[in-house]
């Protein structure tokens, strides 16, 4: 059975998609099937693969499409993508309405267990009805974490959100793991940010860390992961030390 595994910050600019993003085509090149659940109505996922929602996306998978009909896909092997489009943004007032509008999305990405190892949901950066359908139907919830002085803060909140997810809508949902990114190692600032943050989460903290990069973000003005966009890079390298460790840690 595959594993599905949320990206949620109620912070922006964390490298939340940039993560769902790469983690995904690390995992596709080394053979397992893999699907990217674009989950923002920003769609930055989606154009980060190249692609676009020309007609299906996560908007239609939320109105009771199938998931066999929205998934589209990518121009790398063993990687699909459920696009998202601007719409979906009128996704998080209907999804309100329902009385179960927080149980749809993990109803919907059901079958996906069956045919990906791996699927990762990126989520809007906010705590609304969107992302908390991303971690009603996620397994485990992976949280970036930027290196400066706020990286501490809401991180309580987010933490609290999971565990109000877990009470009341997905008893299995837990913490995969908290990933350092941008981090500039020429400056003390980090370094205390990341020491911090090891010392308060401990083991729920990958090993590997990303680096601040410009190939990094580059990357997706090109519509190409890291993987194709530069190999070779200190921001590919990162991203597969970090899909090996998430491998070891399942």
């Amino acid at each position: 059975m595959g594993t599905i595994l949320a990206l949620a910050n109620q912070k922006g600019g964390v490298g939340k998609t940039t993560t769902a993003v790469n983690l995904a085509a690390c995992l596709a090149e080394a053979g397992g099937k893999t699907l990217v659940l674009d989950l923002d109505p920003q769609a930055n996922a989606t154009s980060g693969l190249g692609e676009r929602a020309n007609g299906t996306s996560s908007y239609d998978l939320l109105d009771g499409a199938s998931l066999e009909e929205i998934v589209h896909p990518t121009r790398f092997p063993n990687l699909d993508l459920v696009p998202s489009r601007p719409e979906l943004a009128g996704a998080a007032v209907e999804l309100s309405a329902h009385e179960d509008g927080e149980s749809f999305l993990a109803a919907a990405l059901a079958p996906a267990r069956e045919k990906y190892a791996y699927v990762f949901v990126d989520c809007p950066p906010s705590l609304g009805p969107l992302t908390v359908n991303g971690l009603a139907a996620a397994d485990g919830v992976l949280v970036p974490v930027q290196c400066e002085y706020y990286a501490l803060e809401g991180l309580a909140q987010l933490l609290h959100s999971i565990e109000l997810v877990r009470n009341r809508l997905n008893p299995k949902l837990a913490v995969a793991g908290m990933l350092l990114t941008m981090v500039d190692g020429r400056t003390r600032l980090a370094a205390d940010v990341a020491a911090e943050v090891r010392r308060h989460f401990g083991e729920l903290v990958f090993q590997a860390a990303v680096p601040r990069s410009v190939r990094l973000a580059e990357a997706p003005s090109h519509g190409l992961p890291i993987t194709a966009y530069d190999p070779a890079s200190a921001g590919a390298d990162a991203y597969f030390r970090v899909a090996s460790e998430l491998v070891d840690r399942a």
